[in-house]
């Protein structure tokens, strides 16, 4: 019979929480890779609804073990939960216990997930956390991530790792008109990088939504450029080579932070994401942890790398370019192309949600298919940030205006809840600025971006230009989530004519509003564009401020379609639009 808790020495008892962590984060590995594995049988038998559902499912699976972990760890220490002491010897236990896991670092985060559970650390606290990792250097960096495809043309080398079962598991039988796509696609690599030799390709498979990515490089002699094959299952019968991806520029916005995670296969996740890089050196490693799953380890990349931008600057934080938030403060420090975002303690007129709320739209957008147009929000709670990093007026507003998170002492700021999202540039500051060519094409995508996120069952809620913003790849993505809600849930309506004179002049609606009803008729008079811009918007994409656009995209949903959103450009592809 196991010996109750308080009979246990120190030593015994750090001994045991520690093995109830590593065997919680073997057990999260292990339904991690079931629902990743999954993935290719999703794939080939054209089952979307269970892939998005599998998706969400791993997204809650470390919060569930986590949230079981943190009760066993409860249990087990008793009334020496606070034990300082103890927390340290098990530290010191767990990692002796992960050090020969490829895994380490994941490891190493969901033990701190639990410290911070137990204590909420403001700050961080080396004694009892993985502030730093405790392991140099991996034997896992050893691992073979990628396998080489030489000897022979271009056109069959494509093919050859197309149909290596060992890769995919794709054979030659899975393809329709492979040998048509294959010449096409070896005839842009070749004007890409003339004289190719040889391909490298991660030994697995990048599956996310609809779409299957098989990603590499291409080289001659020390030459290479970065490739991506996407891969698509239109119907019952064979795999179509859709698009060829190449450069950093295709690869970092099919990896973008405003796209749902992939679901592929590594097992040594330190070693992959390095590969990974070389192929996108722009790219943080939080970000490529993020995009393979990891999004808890990557909240710990991302830390590190802030604390290095903070012992490595001096500006000072300050409001965040743009128009004042009625439900959030935004600040950013001018060298680090981040956003902090704060909940304001109450919300100006006429903003009737609450913290709650606020909070679950932001849920909502975690765990949904973002279609590369709405920005990731990371969620921390009790950060520490030195006091004199703050200008003076922006901590004085945290302190008035959300008194309930943000707290100071002599040298310190602790912020108790933060969103942080990537930096972008605010559609309407872009649109001051900008060049009638360069508007256009702001404007023709801002319609886009709209019309994606309605195909992924979001409705913005605010059409604002200030809500949107421009990445640096001129792409127009939505970063204003307090009236984002899913398109379904809304009822389009024509605009009532008036019957009279005084109805027409009328200052407020003289029919009837329910609170989910939505006249897209209107939505022009709130619009500021320039004027070259709002002519071609209303050319090209008119039908947005028509009911009819929107109850068709509801029909479509509500049908079963599933409308897809492609990450790449319509000029990437190798076949016609289906």
């Amino acid at each position: 019979m196991a010996s109750e808790p308080s009979s246990l020495t120190d030593s015994r008892l750090a001994a045991l929480c520690a093995e109830a962590a590593r065997d919680a984060v073997v057990e999260y590995e292990r339904h991690f890779d079931e629902i990743t594995r999954r993935a290719r049988d999703r794939f080939l038998a054209r089952d979307w609804r269970g892939s998005f559902d599998d998706s969400r499912e791993r997204l809650r699976l470390y919060s569930l073990i986590l949230d079981s972990l943190t009760n066993r760890t409860r249990e087990l220490m008793a009334d020496r939960l606070d034990h300082r002491s103890i927390w340290k010897a098990t530290k010191a236990a767990y990692s002796a216990l992960i050090a020969k896991s490829d895994r380490w670092e994941i490891a190493e985060s969901f033990f701190n997930s639990l410290t911070r559970r137990i204590f909420a650390t403001e700050g961080v606290n080396q004694a009892i956390e993985f502030v730093d990792t405790d392991f140099d250097v991996s034997a896992s960096e050893q691992h073979e991530i990628a396998r080489t495809y030489s000897g022979g043309t271009v056109t069959k080398l494509i093919t050859e790792l197309l149909t290596d079962e060992s890769v995919g598991g794709f054979v030659a039988e899975h393809w329709r008109n492979l040998r048509e796509s294959v010449e096409l696609a070896a005839k842009r690599l070749d004007a890409a990088l003339s004289g190719a030799d040889r391909i490298e390709i991660i030994r697995a498979v990048f599956y996310r939504g609809r779409g299957a990515y098989i990603v590499g490089r291409a080289l001659r002699g020390d030459t290479s450029v970065s490739i991506a094959f996407a891969l698509s299952h239109p119907d019952e019968s064979d795999l179509i080579l859709d698009a060829l991806l190449i450069g950093e520029a295709d690869l970092a916005i099919l990896f973008s932070f405003t796209r749902a995670y992939f679901r592929v296969d590594a097992p040594c996740p330190f070693a992959f994401v390095r590969w990974l890089r070389d192929l996108m050196p722009g790219k943080r490693l939080a970000d490529l942890y993020n995009a393979i799953g990891y999004n808890r380890h990557a909240k710990t990349e991302f830390y590190r790398d802030f604390v290095h931008q903070l012992q490595n600057s001096n500006d000072r934080f300050v409001q965040a370019e743009g128009t004042r938030g009625m439900v959030m403060i935004v600040f950013t420090l001018p060298s680090y192309d981040v956003v902090f975002k704060l909940i304001r303690d109450h919300f100006d007129q006429p903003k009737d949600s609450d913290r709650k709320d606020v909070m679950r739209r932001y849920k909502l957008v975690f765990e949904h298919d973002r279609a590369g147009r709405l920005i990731e929000a990371h969620e921390f709670e009790h950060l520490r940030i030195p006091r004199n990093r703050f200008d003076p007026e922006l901590l004085q507003e945290l302190l008035s205006d959300a008194a309930s998170i943000v707290r100071v002492d002599a040298d310190d700021v602790f912020i108790n809840h933060a969103y942080v999202e990537r930096r972008v540039r605010p559609l309407n500051l872009f649109f001051a600025q900008a060049d009638d060519g360069a508007a256009v094409h702001a404007a023709c995508d801002y319609a886009k971006a709209i019309k994606d996120l309605a195909a992924s069952n979001i409705f913005p809620g605010d059409f604002l230009t200030k809500n949107f913003g421009l990445t640096r790849r001129d792409r127009v993505v939505f970063y204003d989530y307090d009236e984002l809600c899913f398109l379904t849930d809304c009822n389009f309506r024509e605009l009532p004519q008036s019957r009279t004179y005084e109805e027409e002049i009328s200052a407020e609606p003289w029919f009837s509003v329910r609170v989910n009803d939505i006249f897209p008729e209107e939505f022009p008079r709130f619009l500021s564009f320039p004027r070259v811009a709002r002519e071609e918007l209303m050319k090209q994409h008119g039908d947005l401020f028509r009911p009819k656009f929107w109850r068709e995209m509801q029909a479509a949903i509500r049908g079963g379609e599933l409308p897809e959103v492609l990450p790449y450009a319509p000029e990437r592809r190798l076949v016609p639009e289906h």
